[in-house]
């Protein structure tokens, strides 16, 4: 159904995009004929998401800034540009790769478009993988609102652009 989210499996090749990821999980949305390419996909799920996200972001941002940890806007050039907090490292019209390495863990977003042009869909697939204790600690009390927060930004894909 258009715009229904729905946790699918993985199929990406998590050796090329973030090798020895610990943790990956993918969402799928229906868009139907909407054509839209992987950036628009991604800014429209990142940049355009329900304020309670944002209002989730801030608190990030201040409980985890004492631990060293990097919060919006912190980090090194990205080759592609940035979308929202997240560094674009490779980009295609049917897939964008976005994310970035901390002391705590590496993360990677990847985005893509597929189907007929009846019938598309963006799926998104999230990998990290841990580097310390502190790694594993944080993806562990995130994980729960991870679900939630990819599941509200996966439906702005499926509305119209704003």
């Amino acid at each position: 159904m258009i715009g229904t989210v729905r946790e699918v499996a993985p199929n990406v090749d998590a050796g090329a995009v973030l090798s020895g990821a610990q943790f990956i999980d993918a969402f799928r949305v229906e868009l139907g004929a909407t054509s839209l390419s992987a950036r628009e996909a991604c800014t429209r799920m990142v940049l355009h998401g329900p304020r309670w996200i944002d209002a989730l972001t801030r608190l990030r941002n201040i409980l985890v800034k004492p631990f060293g940890l990097k919060t919006s806007g912190e980090g090194a050039p990205a080759p592609y540009g940035l979308i929202g907090l997240f560094p674009v490292v490779s980009e295609t019209p049917e897939r964008l790769v976005a994310g970035f390495n901390d002391s705590h863990l590496d993360f990677r977003l990847v985005v893509e478009i597929a189907g007929a042009p009846a019938d598309r869909q963006v799926t998104s697939t999230t990998l990290v993988r841990t580097h310390n204790l502190l790694g594993r600690t944080y993806l562990a009390v995130i994980t729960p609102f991870h679900k939630r927060v990819v599941r509200g930004m996966m439906k702005r894909i499926a509305e119209p652009a704003q």
